[in-house]
């Protein structure tokens, strides 16, 4: 029984989802919205959603003046950075985040992101491509 186990395997290795979790969630960051499949898409909310939420709790903080900030505000910027980078590794995605995703969000208690049924890929014939914006 697969009971506590999140997350779709996705025919992939640790290794490999974990890097292409990163990837998506730059992507998504850097263009705004990425196409993909349902299960990717399912699962990609998930993990971006967490992330962007360690922003958009700052974004007081991220509209002041770096040399203004008192010290704890200086650590909890420095720790959010730290526990979004572990999902963002690519620095320009990660900068955005922190400028511009994150006081857009100020106030919103999640769903960040959102699902959007598209077309049907003729490619391969899969059933489900949705835009995660």
């Amino acid at each position: 029984m697969r009971h506590q186990k999140h997350g779709r395997k996705l025919s992939r290795t640790s290794s490999h989802r974990d890097a292409m979790w990163s990837n998506m969630v730059a992507s998504l960051i850097e263009h705004g919205r990425i196409e993909t499949t349902q299960p990717k898409a399912k699962e990609l909310k998930r993990i971006a959603d967490r992330t962007i939420s360690w922003t958009s709790g700052l974004a007081d903080i991220m509209t002041k003046d770096v040399k203004k900030r008192e010290p704890k505000e200086r650590a909890a910027v420095v720790h959010a950075m730290r526990m979004a980078g572990r999902v963002v590794k690519q620095e320009a995605a990660l900068q955005k985040l922190f400028s511009e995703v994150g006081p857009a969000m100020k106030g919103r208690a999640g769903g960040f992101t959102r699902l959007l049924k598209t077309r049907l890929r003729t490619g391969d014939a899969t059933r489900w491509r949705t835009s995660s914006s």
